[in-house]
């Protein structure tokens, strides 16, 4: 027995724990004999097991207009493609070897409708084929393909691999949907873009200090530059400037119990 019925899918959920079971099943599945009544039923569950992954790359092609189940169905034939090529002695993660298949499918479902340029039938052929070898050589080379791997895999020229990737920017995917791989998944390019400026937040402590240093003399804000942007001590201060290091102290507490007053002043502590 595979034991997959532990592989049924929990919501729309692909964890690696779930990734590992289904590696060790399919690794199960592909030891049996062709013949083999359990082997069907247990390539059924495995594909069943991987339909969250299926569902959760289709919904990033949600936005072209297509019927959800239809995106679906064509991700899940990628799913099948790669239960039935997948293999684990490789040691490559099953979502790793699935994933770009998937992708490749949903792109070749688009490809007749999906270029918002003029691009020579050839050349969307070729960013086929390449999109087709890109999971096939992860595999075997256990890392991302270069541009001479490709050529080498395909028999073409690296210039003519080049004209294949390069022409994928012409294709109708909005570019902040584009579908990239980030970390052990896969995520829109737009939600790996920016971030979160949480200088935003200080934007009024900043003017209010900035304030406050504006009230200091010349010499002062540059004693303050040199201990707290240049990290200086108060002895390197001292021997730069030529004064000691206990006067360098006292000027430092001056100034910054002037600062604390003037921000008190305008209402922050």
């Amino acid at each position: 027995m595979l034991g997959v019925g532990s592989l049924e899918p929990a919501g729309e959920v692909w964890t690696a724990e779930r990734d590992r079971r289904v590696s060790v099943a399919l690794a199960r599945l592909h030891r049996l004999a062709p013949d083999d009544p359990a082997r069907e039923r247990a390539r059924a569950a495995v594909i069943h097991a991987g339909m969250p992954l299926a569902r959760r790359l289709a919904r990033r092609f949600s936005f072209r207009g297509e019927d959800p189940d239809d995106l679906v169905q064509v991700a899940l034939l990628g799913l099948i493609k790669s239960v039935d090529r997948y293999d684990s002695s490789h040691g490559v993660r099953f979502e790793h070897f699935a994933g770009p298949t998937m992708l490749g499918e949903l792109r070749r479902h688009f490809r007749d409708r999906g270029w918002a340029l003029r691009v020579h039938r050839r050349l969307q052929e070729l960013h086929l084929e390449i999109s087709r070898a890109v999971p096939q050589l992860s595999q075997t080379l256990q890392r991302t393909p270069d541009i001479r791997d490709l050529a080498a895999h395909l028999g073409r020229d690296e210039g003519d691999i080049r004209d294949g990737l390069e022409c994928a920017h012409a294709y109708a995917i909005g570019s902040l949907n584009s579908v990239v791989r980030s970390g052990n998944g896969f995520a829109e390019l737009g939600e790996l873009l920016g971030e979160q400026d949480r200088r935003l937040e200080s934007l009024p402590d900043r003017h209010a200090i900035g304030r406050a240093v504006a009230g200091l003399s010349p010499r002062d804000r540059h004693i303050l530059a040199l201990r707290f942007a240049a990290d200086l001590t108060q002895a390197e201060i001292a021997q730069r400037l030529g004064l000691s290091q206990m006067h360098v102290s006292r000027l430092l507490t001056r100034c910054l119990q002037h600062l604390r007053q003037s921000l008190t002043a305008q209402g922050l502590s």
